[in-house]
C-alpha cells in the first residue's frame, strides 16, 4: 500500500477515534445520540450532528460529452489532436463528508469516481477542453480520495464572518481577523487562484484556461491532487496565502514523490478584497517555486539536433537533475451589477523546463465575463464568455521546431514538418439552464485557433453538453 493510503487510513481513524470519544463524554450527559440533520434541500440530509458531532454531507454527479468535426490539418504527429471527426466525455461523482472535532476544527474526506475517455488521449493541446478530463483515464469507473484533510481557524479580533454549510464548509462563525491551517491531500486550487466568475468546469467555463491560469504548473497528480500543508491569514481585506505541496515522481504522473524537502511546489499569494460602489471585488498576485528532476529543454534540443531523436527520447535521456521552476501571475475580477461580473488572468513561467504537473503552457492571459440570468426571469440560469491565449517560451518553442514531441503536445510528422509557432487562441461560451432544483443542463461552444500552437492545424470547433446534479 502506499504512503497516500496509509495517511488516508490513518486520517480515517483518528476521526473514528475522535468520534467516538465525543460520542463517550456526551452519552453521560443525554446528548442526541441519533444522527439528526436539518437541509435546505427538501428530503436530502445536508448538515446536523453525529454522535454529538456537528457534521455535514454534499455530493455531486457531473456529465460532460464532447464532440467535434474534420478540421484541417496539412500533418499530425505522435502528440497532435485527431483531425478526424471525435467525441469524448467524462463522468463523475463526489461526496463531501465532514465533521467538526472541536469548536475551530473540521476535517473532510471526498472519495471520487471518474470514467471517461478524452480527446485523443489527452494529447494536442495546451488549453484542453473539460477540466475534468486529466482525472479520466478509462472508460470503466474508478475510485480514489481527491480529498482528506484537517483544517484548523485560529481566530483573533475581528467582525464576525458567518460561513454557511456547503462542500466541505460546516456552517461557522468566524473572524474577519484568522489564521487558517490545511493539511492533508487536497488540492493546490482549492486554496489558491479563487474567483466567482471562472473556476470551477463542472457548472462554468469548461476550459483548463479557465480554471486558473494556464501557466500555473502547481503541483498535483495526474489528477490534479496532492498532500500538503497550507496556511491562509486574513486581515480583514487582505489575504496572504503559502503553501508546500508534494511534486509527482515524474512529470504528470499518478505517484507523488513523498521526500518533501527535495521535489515540492511552493506558492504565495497576497489577495485584496474590495467594493466599488457596494459591489464585490478582488486583486490577487500569485507565485510559485518547483522543485523536480526536470528535463531542460535547451538540453533536450541539444540532443535531438545531436541524435536525430524521435518522439519524446530526448525529454527522457536528458532528465537527470534537481531544476527549479518559476512563475508569477496577477488576477482581477469585479461585479459590475449584482448580475453580471467580469474577471482576468495574466501569468507567466520562466519557461526552461519541461511541465511538472499541469500543461504546456510557458504565458497565458484570459478575460471574460459571467452572468445570471435574472434580467430575462431565469435566475437560477448563468452564462459566461470568454477569451484567452496561451504561448510558450523561445526554449520550449525551439525544441519543438527541432522536432522534439513533449508530454502533451508535438506535431513533429517527419522533415519540415514540424510547428509553424503561433499562440494557441481559444474563445468559450457557455449556458447553464437549471432544469429543476439543483440540477442543470448546459451547452458550451469553444473555438480554438492554432491548437497546439501551430498554424498548420486548425482551427477546431468543439460542442459540449453537460448535465450537473448536487446536493
Amino acid at each position: 500500500m502506499t504512503r497516500k493510503i496509509y495517511l488516508t487510513l490513518l486520517l480515517s481513524i483518528i476521526c473514528t477515534f475522535l468520534s467516538t470519544y465525543a460520542f463517550a463524554q456526551r452519552a453521560g450527559s443525554g446528548a442526541d445520540q441519533i444522527a439528526t440533520f436539518t437541509s435546505p434541500i427538501d428530503g436530502v440530509p445536508t448538515e446536523g450532528n453525529l454522535w454529538g458531532l456537528p457534521v455535514n454531507l454534499h455530493g455531486q454527479s457531473t456529465y460532460i460529452n464532447q464532440r467535434y468535426n474534420n478540421f484541417n490539418s496539412a500533418y499530425s504527429g505522435q502528440n497532435s489532436l485527431s483531425a478526424i471527426n471525435s467525441m469524448s466525455y467524462t463522468w463523475s461523482g463526489t461526496l463531501f463528508f465532514g465533521a467538526r472535532l472541536a469548536p475551530n476544527t473540521d476535517v473532510y474526506f471526498n472519495p471520487e469516481v471518474i470514467s471517461g475517455a478524452p480527446f485523443s488521449g489527452l494529447v494536442g493541446l495546451g488549453g484542453f477542453t473539460n477540466g475534468e478530463g486529466s482525472k479520466a483515464t478509462s472508460t470503466q469507473a474508478k475510485f480514489y480520495s481527491a480529498r482528506a484533510f484537517v483544517r484548523h481557524t485560529i481566530n483573533q479580533e475581528g467582525d464576525k464572518v458567518l460561513l454557511e454549510n456547503e462542500a466541505n464548509q460546516i456552517t461557522q462563525t468566524v473572524s474577519s481577523n484568522r489564521v487558517v491551517i490545511t493539511g492533508g491531500q487536497f488540492s493546490t486550487l482549492d486554496i489558491f487562484d479563487d474567483s466567482r466568475y471562472a473556476k470551477d468546469p463542472r457548472i462554468q467555463f469548461m476550459n483548463w484556461g479557465n480554471m486558473t491560469y494556464l501557466a500555473y504548473d502547481y503541483a498535483a497528480d495526474a489528477r490534479g491532487y496532492s498532500w500538503g500543508l497550507a496556511g491562509e491569514w486574513y486581515l480583514d481585506h487582505w489575504v496572504m496565502r503559502a503553501s508546500r505541496m508534494l511534486a509527482p515522481k515524474n512529470p504528470n504522473g499518478r505517484d507523488l514523490n513523498w521526500q518533501i524537502f527535495n521535489a515540492y511546489g511552493d506558492q504565495f499569494e497576497i489577495e485584496r478584497q474590495h467594493n466599488i460602489a457596494d459591489l464585490p471585488g478582488k486583486v490577487s498576485v500569485l507565485a510559485y517555486r518547483n522543485k523536480m528532476i526536470l528535463a531542460r529543454f535547451q538540453d533536450a534540443t541539444n540532443y535531438v539536433l545531436a541524435n536525430n531523436a524521435q518522439g519524446t527520447q530526448a525529454i527522457n535521456n536528458v532528465r537527470n537533475n534537481y531544476q527549479y521552476k518559476t512563475g508569477v501571475g496577477i488576477h482581477g475580477e469585479q461585479a459590475l451589477t449584482h448580475d453580471l461580473g467580469i474577471y482576468g488572468r495574466a501569468f507567466t513561467s520562466d519557461g526552461n523546463t519541461e511541465t511538472m504537473s499541469f500543461t504546456e503552457a510557458d504565458n497565458s492571459i484570459s478575460i471574460g465575463m459571467g452572468m445570471n440570468g435574472t434580467s430575462w426571469s431565469r435566475p437560477k440560469d448563468s452564462i459566461g464568455i470568454s477569451v484567452m491565449q496561451n504561448g510558450l517560451s523561445n526554449n520550449r518553442k525551439n525544441y519543438l521546431q527541432a522536432g522534439g514531441v513533449s508530454y502533451f503536445i508535438g506535431d513533429y510528422a517527419g522533415p519540415g514538418k514540424t510547428i509553424s509557432y503561433r499562440p494557441e487562441r481559444i474563445a468559450e461560451l457557455y449556458y447553464n439552464a437549471t432544469v429543476v432544483k439543483n440540477v442543470l443542463a448546459g451547452l458550451n461552444f469553444q473555438h480554438i485557433t492554432n491548437p497546439a500552437y501551430n498554424s498548420a492545424r486548425g482551427p477546431v470547433n468543439i460542442l459540449s453538453f453537460r448535465i450537473h446534479a448536487e446536493f
